[in-house]
């Protein structure tokens, strides 16, 4: 049995990836403004998103999460820079940061940006391919 090959992460694979991760913070900011009766209108989730998205911009750019964006290190990274960088924003504007709020939205910003790694490495994996 041979080991499967690593070929060079094509652009279609990051534009999807860039695509899974802004629509993985998407759904977080819609969730949770929900979850506290807000409205959920497209304004109203970017406003809560952008904070997170700027922290996934830090963490792609940091890993440069373009070379292996399925990888799931690169995802822990990535949603190390959504967190932390999200969190500290959003406290530098609202002036308070609940530890609640810190470790909902810690869970589950992993739930989304990691379980959409797992979900494709495990697809690659069925069909021999490598992430």
């Amino acid at each position: 049995m041979t080991a499967p090959t690593v070929r060079p992460t094509g652009t279609r694979t990051v534009t999807l990836a860039v695509g899974a991760d802004a629509l993985a913070v998407l759904v977080f900011a819609a969730v949770g403004r929900s979850s506290h009766a807000e409205v959920v209108d497209a304004v109203g989730v970017l406003t809560t998103a952008v904070p997170f998205l700027l922290g996934l911009l830090v963490g792609w750019l940091g890993v440069r999460a373009w070379h292996a964006p399925l990888r799931l290190p690169v995802g822990v990274a990535v949603w190390a820079g959504a967190v932390v960088v999200g969190l500290g924003i959003r406290a530098a504007f609202t002036h308070r940061l609940p530890l609640t709020f810190v470790l909902v939205a810690a869970a589950s910003l992993a739930l989304f940006l990691l379980g959409w790694r797992a979900v494709a490495a495990l697809v690659a994996r069925s069909r021999g391919q490598s992430t």
